[in-house]
């Protein structure tokens, strides 16, 4: 079973289809500050939204570029499914898909900084990984959210979904950069697009492009 937590009166509302129901790189930046929550085990551990990546319909970097197969089919399922896969034989990164039911698009989650159950994700990542390392990239965020190939395809907008995103103010314009894409050095010009948001400053964010000063995002 995947779905079997209900939502409390207490807790903040979750993001609905509305909100992935638009353009992927508006939906990257906005997901920045807001919560990811995961129930997987039956305890909740939950990190804030600091860093993103978009990936667009025609992207040649995307998995679904060449079409629908049985690993990238929930990035063409209802906006708001969740796109687990594993990758270099290591580890799982999870994607929140994007736009109208059937266009794959999708925003990689990269980083977030722990708020909740923080000792539960440092006994998943091993007790010598510090704060700041428990999910700064999007296979250790993984790790320590308990997401695997299982949560593959699960509606994170359906009441008692086991990972899901809690609403939050918006962040300031100011305090949000953008820049390429991370592994994308060498790549046409067009996949070195600004397409990676992060919260400036947030020492929670992956490192990298090194070379690029990341820019104020205006674009709201």
């Amino acid at each position: 079973m995947v779905y079997m937590r209900r939502v409390t009166a207490t807790e903040p509302p979750r993001l609905d289809r509305s909100f992935y129901e638009r353009d992927t790189a508006i939906v990257a930046r906005e997901l920045l500050g807001k919560r990811l929550v995961s129930t997987v085990g039956g305890v909740r551990v939950a990190g804030d939204i600091v860093e993103c990546e978009a990936y667009l319909l025609g992207d040649s970097t995307s998995h679904a570029y060449r079409g629908p197969t049985p690993r990238n089919r929930s990035m063409f399922a209802e906006p708001g499914t969740a796109y687990v896969y594993f990758t270099y034989g290591m580890h799982y990164c999870m994607n929140l898909t994007t736009e109208p039911h059937g266009v794959p698009s999708a925003v990689l989650v990269r980083a977030l900084a722990p708020r909740e159950g923080i000792e539960v994700m440092q006994a998943r990542r091993g007790p010598k990984h510090p704060l700041r390392d428990l999910c700064r990239g999007p296979g250790r965020l993984c790790v320590a959210l308990g997401i695997a190939r299982e949560i593959d395809g699960i509606d994170t907008c359906a009441p008692g979904a086991l990972v899901f995103v809690e609403d939050a103010p918006a962040l300031r314009p100011r305090r949000i950069a953008r820049t390429p894409r991370v592994g994308v050095n060498g790549l046409p010009k067009d996949i070195r697009a600004p397409l990676r948001f992060l919260v400036r400053d947030d020492p929670f964010a992956s490192a990298g492009p090194r070379r690029t000063t990341p820019r104020t995002d205006r674009s709201r």
